[in-house]
């Protein structure tokens, strides 16, 4: 389902980057200024995303010398890459996409819903919940994994032992009632040999 709608972007962008086009050369400016803008404008988002690079490469090599993992930076460092991409794409559309992927204040909002909604899912799921802090901690898992709620189940973020945050209330009332039919047992370890040599001969 994913990869269809990214189909429809990339086909939707180079048409609405056409028709812009072309209502531009034939309402704003002339063919000859049309083409005008779109070199200047990629070259000065070139330019704009040669220096941004520096900054991020920068950015990376000081985190790696304090011992800090640089995330945000390897994202920006992807999103320049991008930005680089559509800017060498002819067109007005795919440039102020490549603007908005490059400028700081547009570039960091896109960072942080890439990080949440993509970056952190996935690595979360590859890694059993390890990226997140949601492992699991004791009880039974949740049988139907994360359709049922929370997945970590035990005394993990869904707070109920031994299931997942989708438990229902005939597993909990299930779990209740093993609980009452434990029996706790105390007892005494005796040696034999102390027997032996207590016994009369």
């Amino acid at each position: 389902m994913r990869v269809r709608y990214l189909l429809v972007a990339l086909l939707a962008i180079p048409l609405a980057d056409a028709a812009f086009l072309l209502w531009v050369a034939t309402n704003l400016l002339t063919a000859v200024q049309t083409v005008a803008l779109v070199v200047l404008t990629g070259l000065l988002g070139m330019l704009l995303v040669r220096a941004e690079g520096r900054h991020t490469l920068r950015a990376v090599q000081r985190k790696l010398a304090t011992g800090e993992v640089p995330t945000g930076e390897v994202l920006d460092g992807g999103l320049l890459i991008a930005a680089g991409a559509f800017l060498l794409t002819p067109g007005l559309v795919t440039d102020v996409i490549g603007f908005l992927l490059a400028i700081p204040p547009t570039r960091y909002p896109i960072r942080e819903l890439l990080r949440r909604y993509v970056v952190v899912p996935y690595v979360d799921a590859r890694m059993d919940g390890f990226a997140t802090g949601a492992v699991w901690t004791g009880g039974f898992p949740n049988p139907d994994g994360a359709a049922g709620g929370d997945a970590t189940g035990g005394t993990g973020p869904a707070g109920t032992a031994g299931f997942g945050g989708g438990a229902t209330a005939d597993e909990r009332d299930a779990t209740d009632a093993a609980d009452d039919d434990v029996v706790d047992v105390d007892f005494e370890e005796v040696d034999d040999g102390d027997e032996r040599e207590d016994r009369p001969r």
